[in-house]
């Protein structure tokens, strides 16, 4: 799978456009962006985040494909400075949601509260990108025509501008880094998904049984 394959699959799962996906198919980094330092524990706390995403089960996690570091270097490379700072706030905003919760860190909490914790922000973030969905899937063809001219004139799409007031959108970026992450690495590719290194002949038609893995 290359970069351009495994950002079309992520959007499809998680809808919508991932988050400093121009960047990372360009395989450069943002000229805009100013690098915000993350600690060692930061990345340990991505890690668990991202294994409550993605956790193991007959295959290894999030956390053995090391998801955490991943998202610290798209985070860097590719966003922009106000993504960056939501990006940030964001860590702080879910820990704080689980005290809230549970009275309790989220890296203390136990894989049920977390599992919970992060369904319900998913939900969130689903109903409101419903919801802003559905603000603009009425639109006339006039107005369809001018919301593109805009976006080709200033690089503005008022989608995009809507999602972003989602004041859960950082959870947004931490699910599709998290998938983004996976599903390139050695393990996702090699283990949560079939993979042959040299395929031979091409074969237009397999029969698919319930529990397949996909193909990478």
């Amino acid at each position: 799978m290359n970069r351009r394959e495994a950002v079309q699959y992520i959007s499809l799962l998680v809808g919508g456009t991932i988050v400093g996906s121009n960047y990372f198919l360009a395989g450069c980094t943002n000229p805009a962006a100013n690098s915000m330092a993350f600690t060692p524990d930061d990345v340990s706390y991505l890690d668990e985040i991202a294994e409550t995403i993605l956790p193991a089960t007959k295959t290894p996690g999030a956390k053995a494909a090391e998801v955490g570091k991943f998202m610290t270097v798209m985070v860097n490379d590719c966003y922009d400075a106000d993504d960056q700072k939501t990006f940030h706030e964001g860590m702080d905003k879910l820990n704080k949601r689980c005290k809230d919760k549970y009275s309790k860190s989220f890296m203390d909490a136990a894989p049920q509260e977390r599992h919970d914790l992060l369904a319900g922000l998913d939900k969130e973030v689903s109903d409101y990108q419903k919801q802003t969905y559905d603000h603009f899937k009425n639109l006339t063809p006039d107005q369809e025509s001018e919301m593109t001219q805009k976006e080709n004139h200033d690089g503005t799409n008022d989608i995009n501008a809507m999602l972003k007031k989602d004041p859960n959108y950082y959870f947004k970026m931490m699910k599709e880094l998290t998938l983004l992450g996976y599903f390139t690495s050695k393990i996702g590719c090699t283990e949560a998904r079939r993979y042959v290194e040299t395929p031979g002949r091409f074969d237009g038609c397999i029969d698919y049984h319930k529990g397949d893995k996909a193909w990478a």
